[in-house]
């Protein structure tokens, strides 16, 4: 759509990269997505910190030169986006970026502020950064919001658990599962929640889903915690 960019500025880095100002979304070249991302992922940084970060390969004045060039040309098509303090880069205060209202929900998450869980849960289950990304330091933030995630749903599902909202403890431990299955804390939690709302055959559908896998990839047993539930899942069978 438009070419360039005024005012409030969405900047998306979940699911897939994008970026749109008043008059819709901007293409931007893939360089230049790159510097947007780190300054969004690692904050205001020097001009030598980034070189270093999205050119290692190149040397020192050719990165410099990469460098300028992407500022330049990200401050023609997006005015406002960077603000340029010298040796130190950084984006506007005016850039809404969607991964930090997914960080905040994170954190309310995990220190368990959220009552309502199924309204989160929908939104971060699929809340994948910069997929189809592999340089070094956007590994390091995929790794970390995939631990966050699954912080963040396994204490909604022991709280939720304990609350009583056995639907909601199912669905948390089922996306902190999505992330790590052989996570046996979730596996537990989702197995309990199960059997408190009636379900034993998805009980035991958990259960041999998880020993399958963990016999599989790692040729070990369920631990003796969640044979104990399942075992008391079969005596309701009985």
């Amino acid at each position: 759509m438009g070419n360039n960019a005024s005012g409030r500025m969405n900047l998306d880095l979940l699911r897939s990269w994008q970026i749109r100002g008043d008059c819709g979304a901007v293409h931007v070249a893939a360089r230049q997505q790159r510097l947007i991302a780190a300054l969004a992922l690692r904050g205001p940084r020097l001009r030598s910190y980034l070189v270093g970060m999205l050119w290692p390969e190149y040397p020192d004045a050719r990165a410099l030169e990469s460098l300028r060039v992407s500022v330049h040309i990200v401050s023609r098509q997006l005015p406002g986006l960077l603000v340029n303090d010298g040796p130190m880069l950084s984006l506007s205060d005016d850039v809404d970026v969607d991964l930090y209202r997914v960080r905040a929900e994170l954190r309310e998450l995990a220190a368990g502020a959220r009552q309502n869980g199924i309204s989160p849960l929908l939104n971060l289950r699929d809340a994948e950064l910069l997929p189809g990304w592999y340089e070094d330091w956007v590994i390091f933030e995929q790794n970390r919001l995939l631990q966050d995630r699954l912080r963040a749903f396994t204490n909604l599902s022991e709280t939720s658990l304990s609350s009583g909202d056995y639907a909601i403890a199912a669905e948390a431990a089922e996306a902190a599962l999505e992330i790590e299955p052989l996570y046996e804390s979730a596996v537990r939690l989702l197995i309990r929640a199960d059997l408190n709302l009636g379900n034993i055959a998805a009980a035991l559908r958990t259960f041999e889903k998880y020993q399958g896998k963990l016999q599989h990839d790692l040729g070990l047993l369920p631990s003796g915690h969640v044979e104990k539930l399942i075992a008391n899942a079969r005596g309701h069978q009985i």
